[in-house]
Formats: structure tokens, sequence, C-alpha cells
């Protein structure tokens, strides 16, 4: 644990070599999204220095109730705050869905600190937005998930009871502001970018799209793999590890 402004936050970190910071998707956690799909065994195995944090309102971190507790401009304060916990003048970065705009902000506010990243899980959406967030919010709100009937919010609501989540947390968190990121603000990270989205992920939007508009990016879309599927993809991985090893 650590004391990022007063938010008790939960990490990982494990292995040596360059560190890999990762950060996880909404209603998720260290545990769910990297450890038992095998991303933090796949980087240490091949060198790699993983670090990885539960989001605040998230797995082991502190739970607050406030929508002005959340945003991943904030989220990605704690981010910057845990490599300056842990020594680090910068790492590569890679963030899954919500991780991924987390990550994005990590890098507009603080380039000098991203040496490379991975949007995962994301595509043109980013800047594109997306909606709903508000029946989300109303099923995890909801008394049981037998009251939902919103399939993306069903769908959300099922995870967020899977991964032994505090919902009211997580319901103040999605109803955080959500700042924008524009086509502009992507056309400005100067780091090496890798976008992977799965070819059935109506969540993310289309890797290549956002890679357009990112210059010197990468991208790849995973067939047949959706939203939560693609998470432990072996394509995905195996993508990292290349893109991770040709980085400068």
């Amino acid at each position: 644990m650590f004391d990022s402004d007063g938010v008790e936050i939960a990490f990982l970190d494990e292995g040596r070599g360059d560190p890999v910071l990762l950060i996880h998707g909404f209603a998720s956690n260290v545990v769910t999204n990297w450890v038992d799909p095998g991303w933090v065994e796949t980087l240490t195995g091949a060198g790699y220095r993983v670090i990885a944090f539960d989001n605040r309102g998230h797995g082991h971190s502190a739970k607050l109730y406030g929508t002005d507790d959340y945003g991943a401009p904030l989220m990605a304060e704690d981010a910057r705050r845990l490599l300056d916990h842990l020594g680090l003048a910068r790492a590569d970065v890679m963030g899954y869905s919500m991780g991924a705009r987390i990550s994005a902000f990590l890098a507009l506010a603080h380039p000098q600190r991203v040496r490379s990243l991975v949007f995962g899980g994301l595509g043109l959406n980013m800047v594109r937005g997306v909606a709903g967030t508000g029946p989300v919010a109303r099923a995890l709100e909801a008394a049981s998930i037998d009251e939902v009937t919103n399939p993306t919010a069903r769908t959300f609501r099922a995870f967020a009871e899977q991964t032994g989540s505090d919902l009211k947390a997580l319901a103040a968190c999605i109803r955080s502001s959500r700042a924008p990121i524009t086509g502009e603000d992507v056309a400005r990270l100067t780091c090496p970018v890798l976008v992977v989205v799965g070819a059935l992920d109506v969540i993310g939007g289309s890797a290549a799209a956002l890679a357009d508009l990112i210059p010197g990016a990468r991208a790849l879309e995973i067939p047949g793999r959706d939203h939560m599927k693609t998470v432990g993809d072996k394509a995905y991985k195996e993508a990292v590890l290349s893109f991770l090893a040709a980085r400068p």
C-alpha cells in the first residue's frame, strides 16, 4: 500500500528489469485484469519489472463515494504518485479500457514519465466517447441484478459482482466527470503507442481509427474477441512483447 494524496492505493511490484506499469479497467482489479490472465507471469518471464495497482474504488484500494473523488485525470495522478513512491523516473505503461483512458491522461500530463503506451480494449471511443454510463450506474445501484434489464448494464453489474467490487464506489466512479480526450490531444502523444482491440468489441471502437490519429502508432485487431475476452488473448501478449522489444 502507499498513500496517494490521502488515498490508500494497493499495488503489486514483481520482477526485475525495465518497469511496466499496468492500469486495469472499470470494475476490475490487479488480480482479475493482470494476474489471472497471465500478464504478470508473461512480462516478468520476459525480463520486465511489473508494477500494477488497484485503482481507487477498486480491489484493495480505498473506497470513495463522491463523484469528485474519481475521474481519469485524478486517477492518472495516482499512477504518477506510484512511480514517485517507487523512485521511477519513467515506465512503459499499459492500460485496459478505463485504464487506457487513465494512461492517456498520464502521458498527456507527464510525458516525460511514459516511455511507451499500450491502449488495450479502447480504440476510437477514447476520443468519441461512450454513451450510456447512466444505465450502468443505475445497474450498480439496483438492489438486485434481477432488476437490471439493459443488456450492457447487466453485463457490468455481473462483472462487478464477480470481482467482489464495492458497487456504491463503482457507481460513484462511473458517474464522475468524464474529462474529454480529443483527436488533437492524442495527436500530441510523442512516445511509441500500440492500440489493441478485439474485433467484436463494441465498447472500445476501432483500434486502427485511434492509431491513425496518433503519429507513428500501431494497431492490432484481434479476431473473434470481445471486450472481456481480449484481455488474456495470446496474440495480445505476443504483440505487446514485440512492441516493447522494438521501442527505443
